[in-house]
């Protein structure tokens, strides 16, 4: 360490870990990949004062002194993974990334325990869906086992920025972007791939959990069949900034957005939407929408079905629902709890939704929320290191 502390660059052995069988798969599609092994560390000479701890930490305004760069052309391939300072990036005016929207993004979490020890929560999922979004926009393939080492010892160097409060943690943000010099629209030759690191704090005070309201106006769509919602792009999230100031004005916090003629419920925000309800059929349900390609395969979601499977109490499924059903089971009285999953609040309650002119009150805080609350505890226990879980990563 003496001569990155000195600001020189170092290379680090690699640290072998255990590897999922998720990545054990197709790890790559092309033989040129960076390797974890060639990683250069820079330490910084100018490190920031990280937050204060008594006062909130703000989603996405703080970051942490060092980032993950990688830089990727179609002659050379992959060059060297580096470890830098933060800094600002210099791309080209014509960058395809920034005209084209040739860009993708990951959004994960690390925590630390009451052991002091730093874990990442299902990363290997993350990797998958990173490596899927990059195919879509044909933007160059890379080896998951090796970004996530190198991910996990960007962490590392900055530990001690993953914040210890209680419903804390270290948002990390992988970003893949087409950096090609030119304004025709086509395969990128240049590639970026860079990771920065977010101390954030909870989404919910204390172990409260807050229920918000949704607009559902099928005016909106998210995502369509044949389309990209499944891919976490950038291009799915900027058009939704219109929509939600709509939902604002119309005194809702978030959006349901419906998909189809029918009007099937897909996502709430930017978080996959569950039901849990007594289905027509008399059986209870937690149902969630399927992953049909206007889907995004969230992390939590899978979390949740997971759990909820390994419980074994209600039947666990994933069909299409539609605003009919649910009107029917909320008139009928079949409804207990509506919530959302992401990576930022975990799990949301719903306690309304604007439909067709009509507001519409859902139980889900009359019925505890009991099923949110226990999902709650269970992930923290899990992610917080209290239960040991083949789920988390050792930073």
């Amino acid at each position: 360490m003496a001569a990155a502390a000195l600001g020189q660059p170092q290379t680090w052995a690699r640290k072998l870990l255990p590897v999922p069988w998720l990545l054990c798969g197709s790890r790559r599609c092309v033989s040129s990949s960076f390797k974890a092994t060639d990683l250069h560390l820079e330490m910084t000479q100018e490190p920031h004062k990280k937050p204060n701890p008594s006062e909130p930490l703000v989603f996405g305004s703080t970051f942490t002194d060092h980032m993950l760069m990688v830089e990727w052309t179609r002659e050379k391939g992959w060059g060297h993974p580096r470890i830098k300072p933060f800094q600002n990036l210099t791309l080209h005016p014509a960058c395809s990334g920034l005209h084209y929207s040739l860009q993708l993004f990951e959004g994960m979490k690390a925590f630390k325990g009451q052991d002091q020890r730093v874990r990442l929560f299902r990363p290997w999922l993350n990797m998958d869906r990173m490596l899927r979004s990059a195919h879509r926009l044909c933007l160059p393939s890379f080896d998951k086992v090796e970004l996530l080492e190198c991910i996990r010892r960007l962490i590392e160097v900055d530990k001690d920025w993953v914040p210890e409060d209680p419903g804390t943690s270290l948002y990390v943000r992988p970003v893949l972007i087409g950096n090609e010099p030119s304004l025709g629209v086509g395969l990128s030759t240049q590639a970026l791939l860079f990771v920065i690191l977010c101390p954030v704090g909870s989404y919910f005070p204390g172990d409260a959990v807050t229920p918000v309201s949704l607009l559902a106006d099928p005016t909106f769509v998210r995502a369509w069949m044949g389309g990209v919602g499944d891919c976490k792009l950038g291009g799915n999230y900027g058009p939704t900034v219109f929509v939600q100031q709509e939902a604002k004005k119309r005194g809702c916090q978030q959006v349901l957005w419906l998909y189809g003629p029918d009007h099937q419920l897909t996502e709430v925000g930017t978080m996959n939407i569950f039901v849990y309800w007594t289905h027509e059929d008399g059986v209870l349900e937690l149902v969630t929408p399927p992953l049909d390609g206007v889907i995004l395969p969230g992390v939590l979601r899978q979390s949740v079905l997971d759990l909820a499977q390994s419980w074994d109490e209600f039947r666990v499924a994933q069909r299409k629902v539609t605003m009919k059903e649910l009107l029917r089971a909320l008139a009928e009285g079949r409804v207990r709890e509506v919530f959302g999953s992401g990576t930022a609040c975990q799990v949301c309650p719903v306690h309304k939704i604007l439909y067709q002119g009509k507001q519409l009150h859902i139980p889900t805080m009359e019925n505890g929320p009991e099923l949110i609350l226990r999902f709650q505890k269970e992930l923290k226990a899990i992610q917080y290191g209290t239960r040991a879980h083949e789920w988390m990563l050792p930073v």
